[in-house]
């Protein structure tokens, strides 16, 4: 190869880099800060492909996107003492590149500065307000409180900042467990009151009852003597009657009514003489009474 051939291959290679080197793109997403020796230039939104100085100056890209930012959870104590567990967010975007890379340099270190000051801000508010505030719709105006703040604070930045939000609120796991434990002591007690009160009034249903069905018994039982001795009343007129019409048959009645109560087995027997009372019907054929035997007197 000779020396025009070698020249002329060194000299293309020269210009490809010098005209790579002059060449950047700008997608959509980005923003380009444009520097000559570490000082601003100027400042390119617009899409596309840009030139600037080969080995003269740079570019800094920077998203201009939103972007989402998670803080790592951590404790923080209310006004009333009681440490929390907040887990936050933050929603930002970069307006400003030039102010941006002056102060924060690149994303990094501006989310870490973003992060101290989101804790410190939380802090401040969270110490206003006892726990039992930040759980009601309240915490909306905190909220709109601390983003107001971090937004004030890191404007500094050349950083538009959206939103702070708590993404979780929660107690320690030893707190969480003492809630637990006088939670349920409570319900205990609730449950035992509820228990005692259950058993008075079921002891006060049973008295009642009781009382209750004494007086039917009572009352029954007074019903009954009445009626009982009002039909005594009335089948003692009725063997009075059956009596004056027809007395031998009232006596052979009342007889078989004494042997059928007395002898009440099918398997009782009687052995002996057909003597007495209750054999006095039995001594015939008719079953007529015999006229009963006068004992003799002496002359």
């Amino acid at each position: 190869m000779s020396r025009t051939s070698t020249a002329l291959t060194v000299l293309l290679v020269l210009i490809g880099i010098v005209g790579y080197l002059s060449v950047y793109i700008v997608h959509e997403r980005d923003q380009a800060l444009i520097l000559q020796f570490g000082k601003f230039v100027k400042v390119e939104k617009q899409p596309g492909i840009h030139f600037k100085l080969p080995f003269v100056q740079t570019v800094e890209f920077f998203d201009r996107r939103v972007r989402d930012y998670d803080a790592a959870a951590w404790e923080i104590p209310t006004k009333d003492q009681k440490q929390v567990v907040v887990d936050t967010f933050a929603r930002y975007r970069v307006v400003k590149p030039l102010v941006f890379y002056q102060t924060a340099r690149g994303i990094t270190q501006f989310e870490q500065n973003l992060r101290s000051i989101m804790n410190a801000t939380t802090a401040a508010v969270f110490a206003r307000v006892d726990l039992a505030t930040l759980l009601t719709p309240q915490r909306a105006d905190l909220m709109a409180e601390i983003t107001r703040t971090v937004h004030n604070e890191v404007a500094a930045f050349g950083v538009d900042l959206i939103d702070v939000r708590v993404k979780r609120l929660d107690l320690p796991t030893e707190n969480s467990e003492a809630i637990f434990r006088r939670m349920t002591a409570q319900r205990g007690q609730e449950a035992t009151r509820i228990r005692a009160n259950g058993e008075r009034q079921a002891k006060a249903v049973r008295a009642n009852a009781d009382k209750r069905a004494r007086i039917i018994k009572a009352d029954a039982g007074r019903k009954s003597q009445i009626i009982r001795g009002e039909g005594e009343g009335k089948a003692q007129e009725i063997y009075n009657k059956a009596y004056g019409r027809d007395p031998k048959f009232f006596e052979f009645w009342i007889s078989m009514n004494a042997l059928r109560e007395t002898l009440t087995s099918n398997t009782t027997k009687y052995i002996g003489p057909a003597d007495g009372d209750f054999f006095r019907f039995f001594r015939n054929m008719t079953g007529t009474e015999l006229e009963r035997t006068q004992p003799k007197t002496a002359n």
